[in-house]
């Protein structure tokens, strides 16, 4: 008698979820779901089934993986993504099904980084000193903190438009990673940044951006990463695979 598959259901919104999802519906002994929150309006294609949009809070997706029989759940979603794990571990704790962390490590200090570590996105807005040219990344959700900034000068790199106004002093450049080390020295040339604002995701497909600051000697403001609740992590696809190994014995 054939062995039931392992219904996997993935929070996604990052590229490490789509490479799961491509290595796990490749295996005839799982089944899985990938999950997105629907914050980007046109997502890249996912291997598998695809859901998007919200479960209505942990309480919300603790039914939804009852009632969908998941055997497994793994939170996959962006490192600050901080609502979205601490629902994940609620939901876990609540129905007794499994959680595991796919996340990335942080980019790391080296020898060169004018870095300034900040808690929040708003912090980040403040630290900019007046009259900067200031080359910001934080992503759409998060751009108007640096807007109302009349005493600076913004250049905003994101996937899709702000739901905001922009202002005459601030200009957004639409793309999606990864970036080039060369392109991104380019860019800061030409635009003549002077700071760079990021949030610290990790991650080789943003990277280029804190290489080519500290080739130019740029100073760095970077948010730190939430915290999350503890649960077993993997830092990626290939760790993550080995751990659901585990549990498929």
């Amino acid at each position: 008698m054939p062995t039931k598959p392992l219904r996997v259901l993935v929070l996604g919104g990052t590229g490490e979820a789509r490479c799961l999802a491509e290595r796990l519906v490749a295996d005839e002994r799982i089944s899985v779901i990938t999950s997105l929150a629907g914050v980007t309006r046109e997502p890249r294609s996912f291997a598998g089934a695809l859901r998007t949009g919200g479960f209505g809070g942990a309480k919300g997706l603790q039914t939804f993986v009852v009632d969908e029989r998941i055997d497994l759940l793994i939170d996959a979603a962006h490192p600050f993504a901080a609502q979205i794990s601490a629902n994940a571990a609620k939901a876990s704790r609540g129905s007794g099904i499994q959680c595991l962390r796919l996340e990335r490590p942080p980019w790391e200090l080296q020898e060169g980084d004018r870095l300034t570590n900040v808690p929040d996105v708003q912090a980040a807005a403040d630290a900019i000193p007046r009259g900067a040219r200031a080359f910001v990344t934080v992503g759409r959700q998060d751009v108007a903190a640096f807007l109302v900034r009349e005493d600076i000068s913004v250049v905003a790199r994101m996937i899709e438009p702000p739901d905001v106004a922009v202002p005459d002093h601030a200009e957004i450049i639409l793309a999606r990673p990864p970036f080039a080390l060369a392109d991104e020295k380019a860019l800061m040339e030409t635009k003549g940044i002077s700071v760079l604002v990021a949030k610290n995701s990790g991650g080789t497909a943003t990277e280029a951006k804190i290489v080519a600051a500290r080739e130019l000697s740029l100073q760095v403001i970077m948010v730190v990463r939430p915290e999350k609740p503890p649960v077993p992590t993997a830092a990626d696809v290939d760790e993550m695979v080995d751990l659901i190994e585990g549990e498929l014995g």
